[in-house]
């Protein structure tokens, strides 16, 4: 294979301010075949300046850093360079918390324990435009949401149907459209047709809109 035939690698910029964190994330993907790490910063607003000058594709940003905070990068980052999909790395597990850094613009929430190979699988979800949440973190956001559902009887503000809830519930837990058609058998133009009804009914932009707004109007 030419070098110019082999796949585009993920450009990916690693804003942590613990060294050792950024070394061990760098170390791991390597030699990854759809990652590579273009650069890194310590704080948010390197972050920002990383961005303007490296142009990634994905930012992995920890929450708590000094100067400026993950929160509040993010925000700019979504704000000025909406293209930039960022993938929020902490070590918190609140519900609250995963609310706060979705409305802040982060495609995927991926916990700092977190396997080599997840933390690639959110980095390549977020840059596909899908969520992503780490599995402990889906756990404990949607089964408070889903109790509250299930206990409601009136139809949501939203008129969703049945299947459109369902396929709701499927994309806030991170699904690929791929996946879900194979869940509930059906084809995957039908999932993105949905996904589209979906995002026009609840008046957002994405998948990490949709799934925010879903789970902070109980919707899943």
């Amino acid at each position: 294979m030419k070098s110019s035939d082999r796949p585009t690698k993920i450009r990916v910029l690693l804003a942590d301010d613990h060294l050792i964190v950024r070394e061990g994330i760098r170390s791991s993907f390597l030699r990854h075949p759809a990652i590579t790490i273009v650069g890194d910063a310590a704080n948010g607003l390197e972050a920002i300046a990383k961005v303007r000058k490296l142009s990634p594709d994905v930012v992995l940003m920890d929450v708590n850093m000094p100067e400026m905070n993950g929160l509040e990068a993010t925000a700019l980052i979504h704000k000025e360079f909406p293209a930039v999909k960022v993938v929020a790395l902490t070590v918190h597990h609140s519900r609250e918390y995963v609310l706060e850094i979705l409305r802040s613009g982060a495609r995927a929430y991926v916990l700092k324990d977190a396997s080599p190979d997840e933390i690639a699988e959110a980095i390549k979800a977020a840059f596909s435009g899908h969520a992503f949440f780490s599995p402990s973190i889906a756990s404990i956001v949607l089964k408070d949401y889903l109790h509250t559902a299930q206990s409601q009887t009136a139809p949501n503000q939203y008129g969703l149907s049945g299947r459109e809830t369902e396929v709701l519930r499927l994309i806030a837990k991170g699904r690929t459209t791929k996946e879900i058609a194979g869940q509930i058998n059906v084809g995957a133009r039908t999932i993105e047709t949905y996904r589209a009804r979906l995002m026009r009914k609840l008046n957002v932009r994405n998948a990490a809109e949709l799934t925010s707004t879903a789970i902070a109007h109980q919707l899943v």
